[in-house]
């Protein structure tokens, strides 16, 4: 019988996977489709700063997840030897209306009080001492710099995650959704799937935009949608931007191969995960107002990725209610990659009755949920 069965192998189950795996459990994820390949894999692994003096639940649960991503990159590298990209670039955030600016300025204010470096950047001449490159088009309103802004590279993350759950002998079960749940005396017992019963002393259900589903067969749902972000890849073959650039919800995040991803947009489709051309013409005029030059860059590819978004914005992390042995974690939304270590280390605490570092009352699992 598997210690922990997992539902849902996104970045979030697969991290939790790799934390539950290291502690000794017998650990078994599953997934209706491939490991990794829905919002997990479609981010640009923006990984914004949080100071020491973060304050809150989710603030704490961002900084945690920070500090784990660099102790999980190194890990990682000398486990597989797969490198998954994380490096600490710089990122310049700028407002180009007054709208706008007033919210950089709230911004500012937060992480001035987290404690986090931030630079204020005095109009256009600011910017090109920071990035030569980046010209903004029409009048810039307000900028600053936060040089403790880091990257990671989403499917080389994913990549070197899988190959350290193989190495721990973890089975990850591509195409094997779960059908069902066998419940007895408030516990569930197995997970009905397509090549039959799975048996576990532990379900952990961290399905992304498709938790909801999952959960409505155990209970009340948590109010998780799928939000559409699209993203356009482009490549260019002279030196750009080398940070990240961060205008409200969009981006511009620069790899050192030369390419540059364009993101994001939000918007509530449903689980449509298709392109559009109006959509990818909007993202490519962002990118040429803030960086002339990338107009003479390759269009490279675009795709879009379903984001789980709850109604407040924080996650759902804990055991679900009326059972003792089920777990939900999910409804990341924006920053399932950025919480996912984070999420995995309170989660497996949780699930293995340790300490949790993390007061979880303002994720619980019955909050925001659907009427039933």
């Amino acid at each position: 019988m598997t210690d922990c069965l997992i539902v849902g192998a996104g970045v979030v189950g697969l991290s939790l996977a790799y934390e539950l795996a290291d502690q000794g459990a017998r650990v078994r994820v599953i997934d209706a489709g491939l490991p990794g390949a829905e919002a997990s894999w479609a981010g640009a692994g923006i990984l914004p700063p949080v100071g020491k003096n973060a304050t809150g639940a989710a603030e704490r649960l961002t900084a945690l997840s920070n500090q784990l991503h660099a102790q999980w990159h190194e890990r990682l590298r000398e486990e597989t030897g797969i490198d998954n990209g994380y490096r600490r670039t710089g990122g310049v955030y700028l407002a180009r209306d007054p709208a706008s600016a007033a919210d950089l300025s709230q911004d500012i204010d937060r992480w001035q009080r987290q404690g986090v470096s931030v630079e204020l950047l005095e109009g256009i001449a600011g910017v090109a001492r920071i990035e030569p490159a980046l010209v903004p088009r029409g009048s810039l309103s307000a900028c600053c710099y936060l040089r403790e802004e880091c990257q990671l590279r989403n499917p080389r993350h994913l990549r070197a995650i899988l190959a350290a759950l193989a190495r721990r002998g973890v089975e990850v079960s591509a195409g094997e959704p779960a059908e069902d749940f066998v419940v007895e005396g408030g516990r569930i017992t197995a997970v009905r799937a397509p090549t039959g019963l799975m048996r576990a002393d532990v379900v952990c259900i961290t399905g992304g935009a498709w938790s909801r589903a999952l959960v409505a067969r155990l209970a009340r749902p948590p109010a998780i949608v799928p939000v559409r972000g699209q993203i356009v890849l482009l490549a260019q073959q002279t030196p750009g931007v080398r940070r990240i650039i961060n205008e409200g919800l969009r981006y511009l995040v620069p790899r050192g191969d030369g390419r540059v991803l364009v993101g994001s947009t939000e918007e509530n489709v449903g689980f449509d995960r298709g392109t559009t051309a109006g959509a990818i013409e909007g993202l490519l005029e962002f990118a040429f107002s803030l960086v002339p030059s990338l107009a003479e860059a390759r269009v490279e590819r675009s795709w879009a990725g379903l984001r789980p978004v709850s109604p407040d914005g924080r996650p759902y992390l804990g055991r679900i209610a009326g059972y003792d042995n089920a777990f939900l974690a999910a409804g990341h939304g924006r920053a399932g990659l950025q919480l996912s270590p984070g999420t995995a280390l309170v989660m497996s605490r949780l699930i293995l009755g340790q300490e949790v570092p993390i007061d979880l009352e303002s994720f619980r699992t019955d909050r925001n949920v659907q009427p039933g």
